[in-house]
């Protein structure tokens, strides 16, 4: 049986949560490039993580880590351009920002970890 991963559960729900605010957006006839960017950037983190499952090597684990911490970044920049110009309400950005910022920090550990045990 695979043991548990907070960080693939928190990914897997930054995913979702990313899909349904841009969804929520699209109702609200809010549609364009940052939006598009802000999607591809919030899913692909998890798609990431979880693809480092299967790596060939230990290189190709943490290559995916690392361009999943990449994508999270990006996010986060979008997610601020969103809540700047004011087309993110306050509720639906701060517990967002809360959870991106929960991967990202898990995404250092975890990068920092598989550097140092070698794995």
């Amino acid at each position: 049986m695979k043991e548990k991963s907070i960080l693939k559960e928190k990914s897997l729900l930054l995913g979702i949560k990313v899909d349904m605010t841009c969804k929520l957006l699209k109702e609200k006839k809010k549609q364009g490039q940052v939006y598009n960017q802000f999607s591809r950037s919030g899913t692909a983190v998890g798609a990431l993580i979880f693809e480092a499952e299967f790596a060939q090597s230990r290189a190709d684990f943490i290559n995916k880590l690392h361009v999943a911490l990449k994508e999270a970044g990006e996010t986060d920049y979008w997610l601020n351009v969103m809540i700047s110009g004011g087309d993110l309400e306050e509720d639906i950005y701060k517990p967002l920002n809360i959870l991106l910022k929960e991967v990202i920090s898990m995404l250092v550990v975890s990068l920092k970890t598989a550097k140092k045990n070698g794995l």
